[in-house]
């Protein structure tokens, strides 16, 4: 009984359920996340995980990036249906496939990205550019900071 709450209470939140959407189109590191929502990494991280440890995706380490994907195989046997009523629940929505098409202009980046990953929050709409450029602060700012755990730039606070 757990397992199934805890499945819906996944699904219960809307970054959720696009991170869903997209995952559905192919494998994502967090970073490809990132720019496909238009969210912070601390944003697409926490999501990412509670879907994880739901049971809906699965996680492998390539290098610097961790790679997350719809778990087919390992799903409990009452998933594929949820994940099944979330595809055609955003059959249609403008949301969904606006993230599906920022999706293929991602990209899997490592250290130095921040000036790239400015210029994709160019293509979001001007009010929600604002989430992506939070995430990279001032130039000087920028220079000081380091990659650490995953794919996450991390910089001193």
């Amino acid at each position: 009984m757990r397992d199934l709450v805890k499945a819906f209470k996944a699904l219960s939140e809307e970054t959720r359920l696009r991170i869903l959407n997209i995952l559905l189109e192919r494998e994502c590191c967090v970073c490809e996340v990132m720019q496909a929502l238009g969210i912070s990494q601390t944003r697409a991280s926490r999501n990412l995980n509670a879907l994880y440890d739901a049971g809906f995706l699965k996680l492998r380490k390539d290098g610097l990036w961790s790679i997350y994907s719809i778990d087919r195989e390992g799903m409990k046997r009452y998933l594929p249906d949820l994940v099944e009523a979330v595809t055609k629940g955003l059959e249609g929505n403008k949301l969904a496939r606006q993230d599906r098409e920022r999706l293929r202009k991602a990209e899997r980046v490592g250290p130095g990205c921040a000036e790239r990953i400015r210029n994709i929050a160019l293509t979001f709409p001007p009010k929600t550019r604002p989430v992506i450029m939070r995430v990279f602060r001032s130039k000087e700012e920028k220079e000081d900071s380091t990659w650490g755990v995953g794919n996450t730039l991390t910089s001193r606070l």
